[in-house]
């Protein structure tokens, strides 16, 4: 279904108003050939449909298995804007993280994307992870972050002081921020097809094949046919990548377990507390929210099955232990929500991007939980494989700005500003309480340019039914403005 540029309130040009390509959920695909198709429309995928999109000569589509875009783990992690302080120095996801995070801080202060610069406190709570703190420092020099500090016990409780009783020491990170996921896999997308990039949803590739130099992808809509091939399919990129008669690394599903816990705890805690790593990970971190909560998580449980998204009571049994001594009084807290993400864990340290020039095919596998950090200097780097790989991308231009409507409890929201209720009653009907959403932004969620397939992606738009109710209380009447809109 395609809906019209420019709807108000929505994700919207500032200046010209651009045509955009089409939005597709069902029926077969079009008939027409492209000369890139990015397969996955997470964070990655769209962040490269939208760098493709500067070039206009191109005709480009973005495909997704699932009904919306984000829909993998680009939804379900951990929202935090990295630095890249303590990433394996000299690797590739070294630089791309130091790199994007950069890009996508400026990215996000131009279209409206919530970010808050909180910091980050690594937590020592035995004399081994204190000796390991410095360690930590030259590591974050080495990758080219020098504002580390290292705090005793006496300040850390001054900058913390719920915290358990046992930590010994900290290292504060001051770069480290939080940040809304779905925005930006939102505006990546958003910006991308007012570009001119056709997405196609629930469009899950089967097989590949070439004909007379073209892919030829079999999918669940039909074929479709293109010159240049971008493998950007998540956990799903290793089994593309053989199709391919490629070999190079085996996703293996890491399970992230959560607690999403009431507003009423954002007072606890003031940085994002993370263990110091090991090998699985970032470990179990204590961490406020854009939207006012608190996270607990996540768990790291490899898996073999790709959809197992389910929590389990032992999983958020272990996180509860665990969040018992990082701040005790987080258990007394109400929680909200449980969720699971999975993150495509390889064998390998490092990203697995790699051009394949004579079959016109690039595979952007291993992306881990640094994805949504890296995500713009992963797009700039793929557009210049495929250059150097042959693709000719014609002249470039500059995308139309869009502006994305702001979820993020720092900056005003539509019932807070007067001006944007006298202009439009719609903005002071409130009908998710418990996250103060109003009718003008369901409304405009429901008309852009992207709009959600289903209640879920509804929530991810504009938060309604993500309050300490879930819904109880606005469920009925969210669905009816949902079913109200014509499909």
């Amino acid at each position: 279904m395609t809906r019209p540029a420019g709807a108000r309130g929505t994700a919207r040009p500032a200046t010209t108003e651009p045509q955009p390509k089409e939005v597709t959920r069902q029926g077969l695909l079009p008939s027409s050939q492209y000369d890139v198709t990015i397969v996955g429309a997470g964070v990655v995928g769209s962040a490269i449909a939208r760098a493709l999109a500067h070039h206009p000569n191109l005709r480009i589509a973005l495909l997704e298995a699932q009904d919306d875009v984000g829909q993998g783990s680009s939804k379900a992690n951990t929202a935090i804007l990295h630095t890249g302080f303590d990433a394996t120095p000299g690797t590739l996801e070294a630089r791309l993280v130091r790199q994007g995070a950069h890009l996508l801080a400026e990215y996000a202060t131009a279209i409206g994307i919530p970010v808050e610069p909180v910091g980050a406190l690594l937590v020592a709570w035995n004399e081994d992870q204190l000796a390991a703190l410095p360690r930590l420092v030259e590591k974050a020099e080495r990758n080219e972050y020098f504002a580390t500090r290292l705090l005793n016990r006496t300040e850390l409780y001054a900058r913390e002081p719920h915290l358990g009783p046992c930590a010994l020491g900290a290292l504060h990170v001051p770069g480290e921020s939080i940040i809304c996921p779905w925005t930006t896999n939102l505006a990546y997308a958003t910006q991308a097809v007012l570009s001119g990039v056709d997405l196609h949803l629930n469009t899950q590739v089967r097989t590949v094949g070439r004909d007379h130099g073209h892919h030829v992808l079999d999918t669940a809509r039909g074929p479709l046919r293109t010159r240049w091939l971008v493998n950007a399919a998540g956990l799903h990129a290793d089994t593309l990548d053989r199709a391919l008669g490629h070999d190079d690394f085996t996703v293996t599903p890491r399970r992230g377990q959560l607690l999403v816990f009431d507003k009423f705890a954002r007072d606890l805690v003031h940085h994002i507390l993370l263990p110091v790593p090991t090998a699985l990970g970032k470990g179990v971190l204590v961490a406020p929210t854009v939207y006012g909560n608190v996270l607990l998580g996540p768990t790291a449980e490899d898996l073999d099955d790709k959809r197992a998204t389910l929590s389990t009571a032992e999983g958020l049994r272990a996180l509860r232990d665990q969040g018992r001594r990082i701040l005790p009084e987080l258990l007394d807290e109400e929680v909200t929500a449980v969720y699971a993400g999975l993150r495509a864990a390889t064998e390998h340290e490092d990203y697995r991007i790699t051009a394949h020039p004579e079959q016109a095919y690039v595979t952007v596998g291993g992306i881990r939980s640094t994805g949504l950090t890296a995500s713009l200097a992963i797009a700039a780097y793929v557009t210049d494989l495929l250059a150097d790989s042959g693709l000719d991308l014609g002249p470039a231009a500059d995308l139309d700005p869009v502006r994305m409507p702001n979820l993020g409890e720092a900056f005003p929201r539509p019932y807070q500003r007067p001006e944007l209720i006298a202009a439009d009653p719609e903005y002071g009907t409130v009908v998710c309480h418990c996250e103060r959403v109003t009718r003008g932004e369901i409304r405009d969620a429901l008309t852009a340019t992207i709009p959600p397939a289903g209640l879920d992606g509804l929530r991810r738009r504009t938060r309604a039914r993500a309050g300490r109710c879930q819904g109880f209380h606005c469920g009925a009447a969210v669905r009816k403005l949902f079913e109200e809109v014509p499909r």
